[in-house]
């Protein structure tokens, strides 16, 4: 039998491989990407008896290949909580999905484990802008505010090594940093080791963040925000943890972040409003290569002579009657 993990190449998905493994220590072969490469079972060429472990990616953009292994008699088990489409009934499938804003696919996996890891889970919360239900877990843990506060940057600088239109764009690819996480029993082990990746990651993060900080928005209400990045590749990797600051700084307005691509257009990452973390799916997904959750989602590619069809699309969903161009 052989055994694949296939993950998001985020904090999320990586903090969920980390738990599993940690709990059940197997030998896998690793397939992730970058965090928008979403489409990674489309990667996995298993027969009848192989095992895949999928974690953090929308099973309606990949039900083809969904079906495709489990026809051909692969045992999987699905955890994500991105829109799923039709869960299919199968009795080679074991998913646990659930949309739910205010969760991630690491809290699933940490309840799915009994809460075993649960560190490695609030990390990945915090990566993944889920700061209420990072903060709560960590209030019934009685964390210090030392604690919480490096659980939260080790997560957020893992989540913004995911972002890149390739993996030449990361400071880390994620195969390797999900194998140096590995190294440790506890996140804040990574935090306080100096030979660890959070070292390079939170540098590449500080650095990353203040230039993008120069950048002024090119649409703006009193209801949604725009911010276009130039085309290289601190900008790329910054564009989500951008969208969530920004998110976290002005939680009644919408955000989108945009970076040029190798095809001409612009990616995408919406957030949708803290005080109303609904939406982004169903606006990134009226275009093609859209889709995502309710609280955060992205366009893949995005035409440049589509930029104000899509402010126009996200004022109509998140404006009122009165907000005018700034």
């Amino acid at each position: 039998m052989t055994v694949f993990d296939v993950f998001n190449g985020d904090a999320d998905g990586i903090c969920a491989l980390v738990q599993l493994r940690k709990a059940d220590p197997k030998k896998s072969r690793l397939i992730t990407g970058v965090k928008r490469d979403i489409q990674l079972l489309d990667r996995v060429e298993a027969g009848r008896g192989d095992q895949v472990n999928v974690l953090d990616i929308s099973m309606e953009k990949n039900r083809s290949a969904l079906d495709r292994l489990l026809n051909q008699g692969v045992e999987l088990f699905y955890v994500d909580h991105h829109r799923p489409g039709v869960i299919p009934e199968h009795a080679g499938l074991t998913a646990i999905i659930d949309t739910d804003p205010e969760t991630c696919t690491s809290l699933l996996v940490n309840n799915h484990l009994g809460g075993q890891f649960l560190p490695w889970a609030i990390t990945a919360a915090f990566g993944d802008n889920m700061t209420r239900a990072a903060e709560l877990l960590c209030k019934q843990q009685g964390y210090s505010s030392s604690r919480v506060d490096q659980l939260k940057t080790l997560g957020i600088c893992l989540n913004y090594n995911g972002y890149g239109e390739h993996v030449s764009d990361l400071h880390i690819p994620p195969d390797r940093l999900y194998l140096s996480l590995m190294a440790y029993d506890d996140p804040l082990e990574v935090v306080s080791d100096p030979a660890s990746c959070f070292q390079q990651l939170n540098a590449g993060y500080l650095e990353d963040l203040d230039r993008a900080g120069r950048e002024r928005p090119a649409f703006s209400t009193e209801a949604v925000e725009i911010v276009v990045l130039p085309n290289e590749s601190w900008a790329r990797r910054v564009s989500g943890v951008l969208g969530n600051q920004l998110a976290n700084a002005n939680a009644d307005k919408a955000h989108a972040v945009m970076t040029p691509s190798s095809k001409g257009g612009y990616v995408v990452s919406v957030r949708a409003p803290l005080n109303n973390r609904t939406g982004a799916d169903q606006l990134c997904s009226q275009f093609p290569s859209g889709g995502g959750r309710q609280a955060a989602a992205g366009i893949n590619h995005l035409p440049l002579s589509e930029f104000d069809h899509f402010a126009s699309v996200m004022q109509k969903m998140y404006g009122s009657k009165g907000d005018s161009e700034g």
